[in-house]
Formats: structure tokens, sequence, C-alpha cells
């Protein structure tokens, strides 16, 4: 008796939506844990900063992305944007009470680096190298 070929149907792959399915910590991450947003938001927890105060202090970031950082932590409602004077365009930046939230779980990060990777500095460290 000879061999009879079947043929197959294609199968069509399940992709997962990560939209559908919303990891609460991928999320989170997502928010703040861009290259510079965490320095950002300590900087912004030490006081309310002006823009060529924050270019300043966070290094070697380029214009256009701490823009871009601000614009994004104002739209995800972690830091408020306070223009003081239009003609000026003087402009200061605070961290709302939900950017303040997550100062806590930036200090639990430090020290699990602290204690954990050798040769890195804590954010005071940080913020006087820069000054």
């Amino acid at each position: 008796m000879k061999q009879e070929v079947t043929i197959t149907l294609p199968v069509k792959k399940r992709r997962i939506n990560m939209d559908d399915h919303k990891c609460s910590v991928i999320t989170t991450l997502k928010i703040f844990a861009a290259k510079w947003k965490p320095c950002i938001l300590c900087y912004l927890g030490e006081h309310p900063m002006r823009y060529n105060e924050l270019y300043r202090m966070v290094p070697n970031i380029s214009r256009k992305m701490l823009s871009d950082h601000l614009k994004e932590m104002e739209k995800d409602e972690l830091i408020i944007r306070k223009q003081f004077d239009r003609k000026r365009q003087r402009v200061e930046y605070d961290l709302s009470d939900k950017g303040r939230s997550l100062l806590r779980i930036l200090e639990d990060i430090q020290h699990w680096g602290l204690k954990n990777l050798p040769g890195v500095l804590s954010i005071k460290e940080m913020i006087c190298l820069s000054t």
C-alpha cells in the first residue's frame, strides 16, 4: 500500500498584542525609565528648575532630548510646566504629585544599585559632580 500525502493547512500564529495585556511593571518602566528621565525626576525632586538650569545639570543630554523628555513627562503628568511671562518665555518645571510618588521607587532602585553594582554613584554624588 502506498502512503497517502495530505496537505496541511497553514495555521495562523497567535500574536500577543501588548495593548490587550498591559503589564503594570512594563508600562510603568516605559513612562519613566528612559535614559535621562530618572535624572530629570531627581533634579526636580530637589526644587523646581528652569529649562537651562536642567540642561546644565543633566550630564551629556542634548537640548532636543531634554525638550522631548520634558514634553513626554508633562503629557504623562509627571511634571508641571509653569509659564510665568509669555513675552520673555520664562518657564519653570516642577514635579507633580504623581511624579513625586516615583522618587521613592527611584530611591529603592538606587539602594539596590549601590549594594549590588560596583563603582556606581548615588544620586547626590551625581548632582555634586555636575555642579
